[in-house]
């Protein structure tokens, strides 16, 4: 079992930066691939980004690539994403995942290959 707990979310305006993370709790932690998503209101959940249980492999969606970096501290059992020129498309509820993995390098990047997920927490883009 896997506990994920995000933190981070608020409200900014369009342009600035924020940085989530997800602290991870459990057994195994560091052989668990973990990833991003994000649901907007009426909308369907849908994938940010993904990242390997070493570090090593990451992939973004094409809507935010360039602007955001999923990275992981396996130390400190956290992983983030740092999210910068924000825009008002990019308000959502932010949800944190994560899988066990034999593979040290692959990264998933479907709702249906995760396990477990963390609670959400709520960023808000508005001028």
């Amino acid at each position: 079992q896997v506990q994920l707990v995000e933190s981070g979310g608020g409200l900014v305006q369009p342009g600035d930066s924020l940085r989530l993370a997800c602290a991870a709790s459990g057994r195994a932690v560091s052989a668990t691939a973990m990833g991003w998503f994000r649901q907007a209101p009426g909308k369907e959940r849908e994938f940010v980004a993904a990242i390997s249980r070493s570090g090593t492999g990451s992939y973004h969606a094409d809507s935010v690539k360039g602007r955001f970096s999923i990275s992981r501290d396996n130390a400190k059992n956290t992983v983030y994403v740092q999210m910068n020129q924000l825009k008002p498309d990019d308000t959502a509820v932010y949800y944190c995942a994560a899988r066990y993995s034999g593979s040290s390098t692959a990264y998933y990047a479907t709702a249906l290959d995760y396990n477990y997920w963390g609670q959400g927490t709520q960023v808000t883009v508005s001028s």
